[in-house]
């Protein structure tokens, strides 16, 4: 059997078996991904999170926390607050899932 080098083919082998750690793993992705969002387009944007925050109405820790891949309380109407901020827009697409089947 050939080695896998892809991370994601790994973990994709390693959770298929396992339907909920399968289902923590894309959460955990989700949310990284969406910190990672945010906190490209803040810095693009040249604010601080104390800036970002005072455009938007909140604090310094809830701009902190919404950065923070580990941070799963992202809500459609806070990222949409921070997209309007940064002059952006939230963009969602439902994607069919789609698994490779082992040979």
């Amino acid at each position: 059997m050939a080695k896998i080098s892809d991370a994601i083919k790994i973990i994709d082998k390693i959770t298929r078996s396992e339907p909920d750690l399968e289902v923590m793993v894309e959460e955990a992705s989700i949310n990284a991904e969406v910190a990672q969002l945010i906190y490209e387009a803040r810095t693009k944007a040249g604010l601080t999170q104390k800036q970002l925050a005072e455009l938007i109405g909140t604090k310094q820790p809830v701009i902190a926390s919404l950065e923070d891949a580990n941070y799963e309380g992202h809500s459609l109407s806070m990222l949409q607050k921070v997209a309007h901020a940064l002059n952006h827009r939230v963009v969602i697409q439902l994607i069919p899932i789609e698994h490779e089947q082992s040979a």
